[in-house]
């Protein structure tokens, strides 16, 4: 990265601002989230229909990611950050009024509404990952990374104890009506928050072109391309399991809404307590090696969950296991980020984001068109053995290929080096100046 960006003044309060709207906005939309997940699962009990759920919402990160960072890089952040947040806003209202007017929820526009919802996140996650680099100093970004996984924790720890305990309750129509006030709450907020311009805002988009020169861009650098593939791999083996861990809790331990939403809290203070480790002490040399012991750990616990009883002492384990799991969850994603960050100035950063996001999400539907029927036949138990197996050798993989596992190695050396020039440059124009 060497194109200069004017870092705020204020960068501290801005940020911190920023990450407050994102809480707000985040966890209403999650309550939300997890709300419609828990009503199918009641509704259906169905893996099939959880898992095309889940695949409704990656369809869109996997179709208009490669052609959302062009977008990303062009046009205004803050107006695209309070565009989505009200469109998703539209379409909580139209799910709510829809579910006022009839006995039941039409589960087409229940899709409709995930479907909508993913394609405000997929313009709103490259726009994240590409302005923190513009709002804090170099030195800060991985803490302030591991910050925003911090926020992004919380809400998940607060999120499904409050959606399942508003669940019961109110009924799903109110409940719905909590997106609208999410939005309301981060664009109020958004408003007041400084994001700095970039040289390429403004410029024209050429859509295929641009698009094509994030790929370059991307395959370019061996290492993060390895590192890409092989995410992407993992996603094929772990989105299955994820996307039923309430049938897991539910059917298989025979468990309650409240026990599912137990699970997803415990994953997320382990997160938590990981994005904090991260927060604090987020200042590694080699990067890639908290990235290892993250495949390590996760695909342990993950593989160790299918092997669980479905008893009361199996849903304990069960629990402490997806605590392990979920203090390892940021050291992947955090720190991987982090690295891609730093590896792109922030005028092409969009774009390169966007074709990579595609890339780890593309594998993601064709597992979960396979999880379903699959879960019903063999145990939705033996989806999370397959999934820690799967993980541990994708570790594996990244970790004899020397490029990915150097990678973070030769960055900081690039980084050292833009350094030192940048220093030569400073000191021999504060020479001329005194002369």
């Amino acid at each position: 990265m060497t194109e200069n960006i004017m870092i705020p003044p204020h960068w501290r309060k801005n940020i911190y601002l920023f990450l407050t709207g994102q809480f707000l906005s985040g966890i209403t939309s999650m309550i939300v989230q997890y709300s419609i997940i828990w009503y199918l699962t009641k509704a259906t009990g169905s893996a099939t229909i959880l898992s095309f759920a889940t695949l409704v919402g990656m369809i869109p990160m996997v179709l208009l990611s490669p052609f959302v960072g062009p977008f990303v890089d062009r046009l205004n952040k803050k107006t695209i950050l309070i565009v989505t947040d009200v469109i998703v806003a539209i379409f909580a209202l139209i799910l709510a009024v829809s579910g006022t007017l009839a006995d039941e929820f039409p589960l087409w526009l229940v899709f409709v509404s995930l479907f909508m919802r993913a394609v405000a996140q997929t313009f709103q996650m490259p726009i994240i990952q590409s302005i923190l680099p513009t709002m804090v100093p170099e030195e800060e970004l991985t803490k302030v990374n591991g910050q925003l996984g911090m926020v992004q924790s919380a809400n998940f720890i607060i999120a499904p104890a409050l959606g399942a305990f508003l669940f019961t309750i109110m009924p799903m129509n109110l409940l719905i009506m909590l997106d609208v006030l999410g939005a309301f709450l981060g664009v109020g907020l958004l408003i007041f928050v400084t994001i700095p311009r970039i040289v390429s805002e403004g410029e024209k988009i050429h859509l295929l072109e641009d698009t094509k020169f994030g790929l370059k861009k991307l395959m370019e650098n061996k290492g993060l391309w390895y590192i890409t593939i092989i995410g992407a791999v993992f996603m094929l083996i772990f989105m299955p399991a994820a996307s039923l861990y309430p049938l897991m809790t539910m059917n298989y331990f025979g468990g309650t809404v409240g026990q599912a939403g137990l699970v997803e809290v415990i994953y997320a203070v382990g997160m938590l307590a990981g994005g904090a480790v991260i927060g604090v002490f987020g200042n590694w040399k080699d990067r890639m090696k908290p990235i290892f012991f993250a495949y390590f750990v996760i695909g342990l616990t993950i593989g160790a969950s299918g092997l669980l009883p479905g008893t009361n002492r199996g849903f304990m384990l069960f629990i402490i296991l997806n605590a392990i799991a979920g203090f390892a969850t940021p050291y992947f994603n955090t720190l991987l980020m982090t690295m891609i960050q730093q590896s792109y100035e922030p005028k092409y950063l969009g774009r390169v984001l966007g074709v990579l996001n595609s890339l780890m999400s593309i594998t993601g539907p064709v597992g979960l068109i396979m999880a379903g029927p699959l879960a019903d036949n063999i145990g939705v138990e033996k989806m999370f053995l397959i999934a820690g197996i799967g993980t541990l050798l994708c570790g594996i993989l990244n970790y004899l290929i020397p490029a990915a596992r150097n990678y973070d190695k030769e960055l900081q050396k690039r980084l050292k080096k833009r350094h030192n020039k940048e220093e030569i440059a400073e000191e021999n124009l504060l020479g001329r100046i005194d002369e």
